[in-house]
């Protein structure tokens, strides 16, 4: 992914709302999962991660990113950003 495809992604993702929070049981396979399920029903997902998860969310990001082969977009704070194209019905249109 290049500079001009995560500044895109980036901007598509300030007006979006996070659909996911990690607590302080951290990542669990079900968070993994359903991660998983957002990535490929939507490509482009924004969690949220809670003040009494004891994890770094860079890290949260980095791991969750490996486990569910997306891309980190960033990490601002407690909020991740990830991306991943569709394998069945391509949504987003990066720019080259």
């Amino acid at each position: 992914m290049n500079s001009r495809q995560r500044a895109y992604l980036k901007g598509l993702a300030m007006t979006m709302d996070p659909i996911m929070q990690i607590g302080k049981s951290s990542l669990t396979p079900e968070i993994t999962g359903a991660a998983d399920e957002a990535l490929e029903a939507r490509e482009l997902i924004k969690i949220s991660v809670l003040k009494n998860c004891l994890d770094d969310p860079k890290s949260i990001a980095a791991v969750l990113a490996e486990r569910t082969h997306a891309e980190v977009v960033q990490v601002i704070g407690k909020k991740i950003v990830l991306y991943r194209e569709s394998r069945t019905k391509k949504r987003l249109e990066l720019p080259k």
